[in-house]
């Protein structure tokens, strides 16, 4: 039996350019036997449209926070109850950011205040936006409030730069989601 078989993942996908990179990881997860529930946050619409996702899961996406019904009538509380993990991939400055301040003003952000599930984070932003001092501390806060991350890679990014700031492998998100489903520690 596969560790994901049965798990239910609520997948965050954030307002970046490797949002387009979530679209292959829902496949990845769903043919591990996961049943996959994406909620995008307004910004991300701009990248991939919910009908992608909601044709590659087979659910609709959650996108606002009232009117969102893909559980039942509180989504951020239904989807916190319904998850066995919460995922963000790909991981914005701007999530990061609202999550270590605890602010919760959408449906992906109150959605996490709400969750005791394990939450993963894939960061991918343009390097210096990930080296800068601001959301290493925002990282470092959330791990020490237990929070997992998966590092994003050096490479080519969007801008054209080279740094620290592309989404992590595929592989290795996936490899952190089971380790977090199956309770394993992770440096």
């Amino acid at each position: 039996m596969a560790m994901l078989d049965g798990k239910q993942i609520v997948l965050g996908v954030t307002g970046g350019i490797a949002a387009f990179k979530a679209c292959s990881l829902i496949r990845r997860l769903m043919e591990r036997g996961a049943a996959v529930q994406v909620v995008m946050t307004q910004h991300a619409t701009e990248f991939v449209t919910p009908l992608t996702f909601q044709t590659l899961s087979g659910r609709s996406v959650a996108v606002d926070l009232f009117t969102a019904r893909p559980v039942g009538p509180l989504p951020h509380i239904d989807l916190a109850k319904w998850a066995h993990i919460l995922v963000i991939a790909p991981a914005t400055a701007n999530i990061i950011g609202k999550i270590a301040a605890g602010i919760a003003d959408d449906l992906l952000s109150t959605l996490v205040m709400a969750t005791e599930s394990p939450v993963v984070l894939a960061p991918a932003m343009n390097a210096n936006m990930y080296s800068n001092p601001i959301v290493q501390q925002n990282i470092e806060k959330l791990r020490a409030l237990g929070y997992r991350f998966v590092e994003p890679e050096e490479g080519i990014l969007a801008s054209g730069d080279r740094g620290v700031g592309r989404l992590a492998k595929l592989t290795a998100i996936i490899a952190e989601i089971e380790a977090a489903i199956s309770g394993e520690v992770t440096e």
